[in-house]
């Protein structure tokens, strides 16, 4: 079974780790006593499932969640249970995957256009006549 984050990318269940921690917050006495939030990791850098482009613009989206030695660490403690913050971690993690298999948008560069040139000008021109116009009682 795979963990599928887009229709063409999908990331194999021997490369997730998942170890269950003590939550903090809502959940009374169980908190104490039960491990339900999960620790999601996934290694970013020598997975096989992800393309290199992928890999580089996850490991850029991930930010704090991101190790030095390229591992990515999603904590789900929302919920009460074990079962739903697993679910939980896991569709963060395919949404971020999702995200970061979005190539970006190339910027193309543009002229600005005659009328908005000439709008700068009028508005500078203005400017600096309501400049001129102030104070000028005071020369040395």
């Amino acid at each position: 079974m795979a963990l599928q984050c887009t229709p063409h990318i999908a990331i194999d269940e021997a490369e997730l780790e998942e170890t269950f921690i003590r939550a903090s917050g809502p959940g009374g006495q169980n908190v104490n006593k039960l491990s339900t939030a999960v620790q999601l990791r996934f290694d970013v850098r020598r997975s096989g499932s992800l393309p290199d482009a992928v890999a580089v613009r996850l490991m850029r989206l991930a930010g704090r969640r991101l190790t030095s030695e390229g591992i990515l660490v999603i904590t789900a403690q929302r919920f009460r249970t074990q079962e739903r913050n697993r679910a939980d971690a896991r569709e963060r993690l395919a949404e971020l995957v999702a995200e970061a298999a979005v190539p970006p948008t190339p910027r193309r560069a543009t002229r600005p256009t005659l009328a908005s040139k000439k709008r700068r000008l009028d508005s500078k021109a203005k400017r600096g006549a309501t400049k001129r116009l102030r104070g000028g009682g005071l020369t040395d």
